[in-house]
Protein backbone atom coordinates (compact mmCIF):
# COMPACT_ATOMS: atom_id res chain seq x y z
CA UNK A 1 0.00 0.00 0.00
CA UNK A 2 1.71 3.48 -1.29
CA UNK A 3 1.01 6.65 0.96
CA UNK A 4 -1.01 8.28 -1.25
CA UNK A 5 -3.78 5.00 -0.55
CA UNK A 6 -3.15 4.82 3.36
CA UNK A 7 -3.95 8.91 3.69
CA UNK A 8 -6.85 8.12 1.70
CA UNK A 9 -8.05 5.46 4.55
CA UNK A 10 -7.33 7.08 7.19
CA UNK A 11 -8.80 10.78 6.15
CA UNK A 12 -11.53 8.65 5.01
CA UNK A 13 -11.91 7.49 8.26
CA UNK A 14 -11.24 11.01 10.28
CA UNK A 15 -14.06 12.11 7.92
CA UNK A 16 -16.74 9.80 9.00
CA UNK A 17 -15.61 9.93 12.34
CA UNK A 18 -15.97 14.00 12.70
CA UNK A 19 -19.72 13.30 11.54
CA UNK A 20 -21.12 10.71 13.76
CA UNK A 21 -21.41 12.65 16.71
CA UNK A 22 -23.66 15.08 14.35
CA UNK A 23 -25.80 12.25 13.00
CA UNK A 24 -26.02 10.43 16.28
CA UNK A 25 -27.77 13.90 18.43
CA UNK A 26 -29.82 14.45 14.86
CA UNK A 27 -31.05 10.85 15.65
CA UNK A 28 -31.47 10.92 19.66
CA UNK A 29 -32.92 14.13 20.11
CA UNK A 30 -34.91 14.68 16.61
CA UNK A 31 -34.14 18.25 16.91
CA UNK A 32 -33.05 19.71 13.46
CA UNK A 33 -33.94 23.34 13.78
CA UNK A 34 -30.76 24.76 13.53
CA UNK A 35 -30.18 23.58 9.75
CA UNK A 36 -31.73 24.63 6.73
CA UNK A 37 -34.04 22.95 4.34
CA UNK A 38 -32.04 25.21 1.27
CA UNK A 39 -28.83 24.01 2.94
CA UNK A 40 -29.55 20.13 3.39
CA UNK A 41 -31.39 20.55 -0.44
CA UNK A 42 -28.52 21.79 -2.20
CA UNK A 43 -25.90 19.47 -0.16
CA UNK A 44 -27.61 16.27 -1.50
CA UNK A 45 -28.06 18.18 -4.97
CA UNK A 46 -24.51 18.38 -5.19
CA UNK A 47 -23.38 15.54 -3.14
CA UNK A 48 -25.63 13.27 -6.30
CA UNK A 49 -23.94 15.68 -9.22
CA UNK A 50 -20.60 14.96 -7.74
CA UNK A 51 -21.41 11.58 -7.57
CA UNK A 52 -20.59 11.09 -11.63
CA UNK A 53 -17.43 11.92 -11.08
CA UNK A 54 -16.22 10.15 -8.01
CA UNK A 55 -17.74 6.98 -9.49
CA UNK A 56 -15.70 7.89 -12.37
CA UNK A 57 -12.76 7.26 -10.28
CA UNK A 58 -10.97 3.77 -9.75
CA UNK A 59 -12.04 2.15 -6.55
CA UNK A 60 -10.34 3.40 -3.82
CA UNK A 61 -11.22 5.16 -0.11
CA UNK A 62 -12.92 8.21 -2.19
CA UNK A 63 -16.37 6.08 -2.76
CA UNK A 64 -16.30 4.98 0.62
CA UNK A 65 -15.95 8.98 1.85
CA UNK A 66 -18.07 9.90 -1.09
CA UNK A 67 -20.87 7.21 0.03
CA UNK A 68 -20.84 7.91 3.36
CA UNK A 69 -21.56 11.74 2.43
CA UNK A 70 -24.47 10.34 0.73
CA UNK A 71 -26.38 8.24 3.41
CA UNK A 72 -25.30 11.15 5.89
CA UNK A 73 -26.69 14.25 3.80
CA UNK A 74 -29.27 11.95 2.72
CA UNK A 75 -30.23 11.00 6.27
CA UNK A 76 -29.81 14.71 7.68
CA UNK A 77 -32.34 15.64 4.91
CA UNK A 78 -35.13 12.92 5.31
CA UNK A 79 -35.14 13.46 9.06
CA UNK A 80 -35.39 17.27 8.36
CA UNK A 81 -38.46 16.26 6.52
CA UNK A 82 -39.74 13.92 8.99
CA UNK A 83 -39.31 15.89 12.28
CA UNK A 84 -39.44 19.31 10.67
CA UNK A 85 -36.93 22.00 11.45
CA UNK A 86 -37.03 25.71 10.50
CA UNK A 87 -40.57 25.47 8.58
CA UNK A 88 -42.35 23.67 10.80
CA UNK A 89 -41.47 25.84 14.26
CA UNK A 90 -42.05 28.56 12.31
CA UNK A 91 -45.94 26.92 11.56
CA UNK A 92 -45.90 26.41 15.41
CA UNK A 93 -45.05 29.65 16.37
CA UNK A 94 -47.20 31.62 13.78
CA UNK A 95 -50.47 29.17 15.03
CA UNK A 96 -49.65 29.94 18.90
CA UNK A 97 -49.33 33.44 17.95
CA UNK A 98 -53.12 33.58 16.44
CA UNK A 99 -54.33 31.53 19.52
CA UNK A 100 -53.16 33.85 22.06
CA UNK A 101 -54.90 36.80 22.56
CA UNK A 102 -53.45 40.31 21.24
CA UNK A 103 -52.00 42.08 23.79
CA UNK A 104 -53.37 45.90 24.14
CA UNK A 105 -51.21 48.66 24.73
CA UNK A 106 -51.15 49.57 28.87
CA UNK A 107 -52.33 53.42 28.24
CA UNK A 108 -54.87 52.09 26.01
CA UNK A 109 -56.46 49.10 28.41
CA UNK A 110 -57.06 52.47 30.76
CA UNK A 111 -59.49 54.19 28.38
CA UNK A 112 -62.83 53.33 29.31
Amino acid sequence: MDLAVFAGILSTGLFAMSYLPMLVKAARTKDLSSYSLGNLAITNVGNVVYSLYVFSLPFGPIWFLHLFYLVACGLMFAWFLHYGGTWRRFVTRRREALKAPAACPPDLAAVP
